[in-house]
């Protein structure tokens, strides 16, 4: 079970159909002198409609990383739960004279650098396989990772590193899946990032587990006063026996106090149903 999503560029309208998407990566920079026009708008756009937005850079690694680092970070007025990513591939003109090696030091570098200034936002890796598998050579992606196969169903990426997102799909526009189950456990493992305490993914809850944590508490708390009903029985019981042996000095009847006693905790013992799951309690009442 995934979530779907989209990656738009200038090729996109400024306000492309976000109909069962739950998150979108838009391209905002190239090297350090594109700007993609429509970025502004197709962020906004997705935001408006309640997705998870990511922006990336495209590089050209013959540039110094920490220009075209500083030169895309600087479009964005980045919010808690924004995606930060680079665009790694390099099959056009800009990077096909940089060493398949520079490009692999690169990369490492910019997730670096780009995480050392913004601590509180994801930062990760787009890579295509060929380059997942042939250039890069440290499996270094940063807090996630998105990667692209062609012809593969979504969700089956045919590698065995940790991937968070998957392209799978194009035809004018790329077509992309995420691995968490709603857009909401998406959204709050962005967000985590904030705080700087990020959850592991099998850590995550989802609303049926905090309903039936809801439901155990709920029960919790009124097995709580069933005991202190208990303890106020006891004291009252106490009370009584205190009375008879103070009334009758000398000669008490120990039947009598014992009865006594046993009467006054019968009379204000609650029994509880604690339910865990929100039903009927699998093991019966349990009597406080």
């Amino acid at each position: 079970m995934g979530v779907y999503g989209q990656d738009w560029a200038s090729y996109q309208t400024a306000a492309p159909d976000t109909s069962g998407l739950a998150f979108v990566f838009v391209k905002v920079t190239e090297g350090v002198s594109y700007v993609n026009p429509e970025w502004v708008a197709q962020r906004d756009h997705a935001k408006a409609a309640g997705l998870v937005w990511g922006g990336y850079h495209y590089p050209h690694m013959a540039n110094s990383v920490q220009v075209e680092a500083d030169y895309f970070l600087g479009q964005v007025d980045w919010r808690p739960g924004d995606l930060i990513v680079l665009d790694w591939e390099g099959y056009d003109t800009a990077n096909t004279a940089v060493s398949r090696a520079a490009q692999a030091v690169y990369k490492d570098a910019w997730l670096k650098y780009v995480k050392a200034r913004m601590p509180h936002n994801p930062v990760g890796l787009y890579a295509n396989v060929d380059y997942w598998r042939n250039v890069d050579t440290t499996s270094f992606y940063g807090d996630f990772l998105w990667i692209a196969t062609s012809g593969r169903a979504a969700g089956d990426p045919g590698i065995q590193a940790d991937w968070l997102f998957h392209q799978y799909g194009g035809g004018g526009t790329d077509l992309d899946y995420c691995r968490l189950g709603s857009v909401g456990e998406l959204r709050s493992w962005a967000m985590s990032f904030a705080s700087g305490s990020v959850p592991e993914e099998g850590d995550m809850l989802d609303q049926d587990t905090i309903n039936s944590w809801n439901s155990m508490i709920w029960g919790l708390k009124h097995t709580c006063e069933a005991v202190q009903a208990q303890v106020a029985a006891q004291g009252a019981a106490i009370e009584t026996l205190a009375g008879l042996v103070s009334a009758q000095h000398e000669g008490v009847d120990t039947a009598q106090v014992v009865a006594a006693v046993q009467a006054a905790i019968a009379a204000a013992v609650v029994k509880v149903d604690v339910s865990v799951a929100g039903g009927p309690a699998a093991a019966g009442p349990v009597s406080c």
